[in-house]
């Protein structure tokens, strides 16, 4: 069966919502763990103002403070040039560029139309060049704005154009606020790949609605090999209202594993970090396995 490729951010889009600061200590030794659990990406932080994300306040400490294994790839959200030079100083193996491609969601995330903030994804890349930090271009609200309702898929077709041509070497395709439906999934996805058959593309899908891991199999039915996923499924956009957390890792690879999909995150491993993130955090997290266990977990009668 397909192998099919897991991308941690609990350690950012996770914990960045977190109203209660996370101590720097208890960032490195989980994002340590979630080496060690298999998963092939960790986006370890954010390099952004400490005012507009308290809880990412420590992105150098965290970043220089983890342990690297060489087959994970360790990234990191940048929104300009500034946080992009913090970033290189730490040495970070990808950037990872966001912006909505709804103008009223990249107002109100990022005080800037979507043409300023591509003009400062150009400044970011120029910096780069030369380095060996690759680029991704995540495109937010892909699927659908809270706001604005539809996106047409010729706005995000553009996009990606834009940002490959600026020289990013993978693009995210972000349902930020879960308003994706499989079938829209499917399509968007087909005709992406259908442009752009080599394409590094990630699928980041938020369960607001509860439709998360039906969009990953809508997205796997496409082609797409690559979704990020949030351990717990802790996270959430700020700026939308409703919106609730990302897709929940563990669930992801129980489903993906119970299908017969090659994964190498361990289902058992994952599943302990989960609970475990119940401490960290202070309350309980919206992820099912934990609290159901697995389909081969029988009772006695």
């Amino acid at each position: 069966m397909k192998h099919i490729y897991i991308q941690e951010v609990v350690a950012r889009d996770g914990l960045q919502i977190e109203k209660q600061f996370v101590a720097t200590e208890q960032k490195v030794n989980l994002i340590n763990e979630l080496s060690t659990a298999g998963v092939d990406k960790i986006e370890v932080t954010s390099f952004v103002s400490p005012k507009a994300v308290p809880n990412l306040s420590d992105a150098e400490e965290v970043m220089r403070g983890i342990k690297r294994i060489e087959d994970v790839s360790y990234t990191a959200l940048v929104p300009n040039l500034k946080g992009a030079e913090r970033a290189a100083m730490c040495k970070v193996d990808e950037v990872n560029l966001v912006a909505s491609v709804s103008e009223t969601h990249n107002l109100k995330n990022v005080r800037k139309t979507v043409k300023e903030s591509f003009s400062s994804f150009q400044d970011v890349i120029t910096f780069l060049s030369g380095t060996n930090i690759k680029i991704n271009g995540t495109l937010a609200t892909a699927f659908g704005c809270p706001f604005e309702g539809s996106i047409p898929e010729d706005n995000v077709m553009k996009w990606i154009d834009s940002c490959l041509d600026m020289g990013a070497n993978g693009i995210t395709l972000a349902d930020t606020t879960g308003m994706a439906t499989p079938k829209q999934v499917y399509h968007l996805c087909r005709k992406v790949l259908g442009h752009w058959p080599d394409l590094q593309l990630t699928l980041h899908f938020h369960n607001t609605r509860g439709m998360g891991l039906a969009n990953v199999l809508g997205g796997i039915h496409a082609g797409v090999n690559i979704f990020d996923a949030s351990l717990g499924g802790l996270g959430g956009c700020p700026f939308a209202p409703g919106a609730t957390g990302n897709i929940c890792t563990e669930d992801l690879i129980h489903m993906l594993t119970f299908m017969g999909y090659h994964v190498n995150a361990n289902l058992d491993q994952f599943i302990h970090l989960s609970r475990n993130l119940e401490n960290i955090v202070g309350h309980q997290v919206p992820g099912q396995i934990i609290k159901a266990g697995k389909i081969t977990d029988l009772h006695p009668v």
